[in-house]
């Protein structure tokens, strides 16, 4: 593969999953679905669901999904561990794709690539919740899950070229928070290192070896603009609170210049 075609689905959203073009996104935590859906059609490039860290348990998920009619961008599920039956759960209520946390090497990305995919790619197994888009289709008219992973730890740092090289694997996920915690660095200041051995630029480098997509979590305008300058694409730009946040922030300066 070259650096200018990464391994994207573009099953149902044309090019959003390839190419260079960043791409916005909303990172979901409140556990709301129908706050989740309304990001969703706001004009964000696709949204992350957080069933690790957020709100979002089993049943929120499934919530979500099953309201869901008409989508409009991809919704990726960030699942809690790197377990099939959690990640074929989330791609069974209806999720586009998933994002794998805490993934240290190449043997474990392919757990999680195998663990998407329907044979002979991978065991997942078929069983489909009600709220998915065609349950009746059968597991070969499915669409094409998205997997990305996450690398937020030393050790997978130091195997990502390994990880990004992974077959199917579409996206390698950067966690900056918990990178600089488990590097003993300042989130800030790891964002800024432009060094050319220096985790995000490595990181970057071998998503554009391995022909995938980078992608991380910002959670504000300011970190993510930081993202941008690295080389990632798939940006989550802020969140849903945050969202909250800055339209009311929005809304209020737009009441005081009013005359």
């Amino acid at each position: 593969m070259t650096e200018a075609e990464p391994t994207g689905n573009g099953d149902d959203y044309g090019d959003d999953y390839g190419g260079d073009r960043v791409r916005a996104g909303v990172w979901a935590t409140l556990g709301d679905a129908r706050t989740t859906l309304a990001l969703e059609r706001a004009g964000f490039a696709w949204v992350g669901v957080d069933a690790q860290h957020g709100h979002f348990d089993d049943a929120a998920v499934r919530g979500l999904f099953a309201l869901r009619r008409a989508p409009a961008a991809p919704v990726l599920v960030r699942v809690a561990a790197n377990d099939p039956t959690l990640i074929g759960r989330a791609l069974d209520a209806g999720a586009d794709g998933v994002v794998v946390p805490l993934v240290q090497d190449a043997e474990q990305a392919e757990a999680a690539v195998a663990a998407a995919h329907y044979p002979p790619r991978g065991a997942r197994s078929w069983g489909p919740l009600p709220g998915t888009r065609d349950p009746a289709a059968g597991a070969a008219a499915a669409p094409r899950p998205l997997c990305a992973v996450m690398v937020e730890t030393a050790p997978a740092v130091a195997a990502v070229r390994a990880i990004a090289a992974v077959p199917d694997l579409d996206m390698v996920f950067v966690g900056p928070f918990d990178l600089a915690l488990a590097l003993g660095r300042d989130v800030d200041e790891l964002l800024a290192d432009t060094s050319a051995d220096a985790p995000l630029p490595t990181i970057v480098r071998a998503c554009r070896e391995a022909g995938v997509l980078a992608g991380a979590y910002a959670g504000a305008p300011e970190r993510a603009a930081a993202l941008r300058a690295q080389g990632f694409s798939w940006i989550a730009v802020t969140t849903d609170a945050g969202v909250l946040q800055l339209g009311g922030e929005a809304a209020r300066a737009a009441l005081d210049r009013a005359p």
